[in-house]
């Protein structure tokens, strides 16, 4: 049996004297990422030994609360897409893309 292929993620994260993220890099070899800045990031893991997700949440001092909002809506639009891949549900994901709209009509940043 041939050995199985590995890839690797990498996230680095610069904290200020308060542990407090001044600046996020990530980088994704086989995605040709290579220490790339971002100012936020969502990561969940599923641990199915405990039955329940693990997140780890960060932005950095310099994220303007417009693009948090804007992430925030991408992600939703996003996690909606993956629901959708992921579980075939088409009823409940134009619910959540429903919901997307209603967020982006309530933050004012629907296009």
């Amino acid at each position: 049996m041939p050995d199985k292929i590995k890839s690797k993620i990498e996230l680095t994260v610069e904290l200020d004297e308060n542990r407090v993220p001044e600046k996020l890099f990530w980088t994704a070899q086989d995605g040709g990422v290579s220490n790339e800045e971002a100012k936020a990031m969502m990561l969940s893991v599923w641990d199915a030994n405990a039955q329940e997700t693990l997140r780890i949440d960060l932005w950095t001092k310099e994220m303007p609360v417009d693009e948090m909002k804007v992430f925030f809506h991408q992600t939703l639009v996003a996690m909606s897409d993956t629901f959708n891949r992921a579980t075939q549900d088409e009823k409940m994901t134009a619910t959540m893309k429903d919901f997307c709209d209603y967020f982006a009509e309530k933050l004012e940043i629907k296009k």
